[in-house]
């Protein structure tokens, strides 16, 4: 089933359950934290960016959530080229909600600023802008400190995936989510003296933003790439395994600003060694690609209660996808990413 939504609702009915389960184009649903039926500590709220230059083989990638119980602020850099990445972390206990994160991806700015990063959500005239201060962020390069300064522009008329679902053994528990990708990105990322330019012909933004009640013990498979083939704009977003996925799944590829919605989409790899080659297939034969892995962006930490073991693995794929109309695009080490995330939480 493959419910689409297309127009306005509320998130929530007053017994905190989904007025309308199912996905859309953009973010219909309307969210209110105060109607949540759950305890403080089971609301969790993020904006993700990961931001790829496709020639230039380097990105950054910056978390800012609030998982209630904690704030978790991360900046990553990765490099499919040399197979490396650097990632530094922040943690702030306690949070509760008031990190400030807007109810809408539409509108509003985060801020966050300890002694380790100051980080910086913006949204102004259609453009995303991500500013990064990481004073004692060390480089693979041996490069102490990072700034950077990335705009995305956003085309408000092009397609993004959004999904509002729940889970089969708590209904209050749900899951609304937003995935643009495909926003041409410009800027900079400087590390010591080096610099690393981000040119928007070549280099392309996506956005995680969620808002949800989760239940304690879950785990995720994620997918996504944003980039252009032939010089059209060509990006996906794939994934399953979090809620229950019968009123639709996540799946969908963007070409040229348009969505076109894929059904099933299966991940196929080794999980006792992440970085030996991948494969995805659809049950429709419109998502069939290999993935060659560049670097396994692994995380893990056990706090007995809680605990996370991610696997975030950045790499190329080849392959081919299917548009709606069915024509066949074939795909040449296309930069992307996919990841397993199991969480207590």
């Amino acid at each position: 089933m493959q419910k689409e939504i297309t127009g306005p609702l509320e998130l929530l009915k007053d017994d905190g359950t989904l007025t309308g389960e199912g996905w859309a184009r953009k973010p219909w649903w309307n969210y209110d934290r105060r109607k949540v039926r759950a305890p403080w500590h089971r609301i969790k709220e993020w904006d993700y960016y990961a931001v790829i230059s496709q020639d230039g083989g380097y990105g950054l990638t910056v978390t800012m959530s609030d998982l209630s119980f904690a704030a978790l602020v991360a900046v990553c850099w990765v490099d499919f080229k040399a197979g490396t990445y650097k990632q530094l972390d922040t943690i702030r206990l306690m949070t509760r909600g008031r990190m400030g994160f807007p109810p809408s991806s539409k509108s509003g700015d985060l801020y966050f600023s300890d002694k380790k990063m100051t980080v910086e959500f913006g949204i102004r005239d259609n453009k995303r802008i991500i500013s990064v201060d990481v004073p004692s962020f060390e480089s693979p390069y041996g490069d102490r400190g990072l700034k950077a300064r990335l705009v995305l522009q956003q085309d408000p008329d092009m397609d993004s995936m959004v999904i509002a679902t729940s889970w089969a053994e708590n209904r209050k528990a749900f899951y609304y989510n937003q995935k643009i990708n495909c926003m041409p990105a410009e800027g900079t990322v400087t590390m010591g003296t080096r610099i690393f330019t981000f040119s928007p012909t070549n280099s392309f933004g996506c956005l995680d933003w969620g808002r949800g009640n989760w239940t304690y013990k879950n785990t995720w498979y994620w997918g996504s790439a944003s980039g252009t083939v032939n010089g059209k704009s060509l990006g996906w977003n794939i994934g399953y395994g979090f809620s229950d996925r019968s009123p639709a799944s996540e799946n969908i590829l963007f070409y040229e600003g348009k969505g076109h919605k894929l059904n099933q989409v299966t991940f196929h790899f080794d999980a006792n060694d992440f970085m030996k080659p991948w494969k995805f297939t659809s049950n429709d034969g419109r998502f069939e690609l290999d993935f060659e892995p560049a670097l396994d962006r692994e995380s893990y930490f056990n706090l007995g209660l809680i605990s996370s073991i991610q696997h975030q693995v950045f790499g190329w794929y080849t392959g081919t996808v299917t548009l709606d109309n069915g024509t066949v695009i074939a795909l040449e080490r296309f930069p992307g990413f996919a990841e397993e995330v199991r969480n207590r939480w």
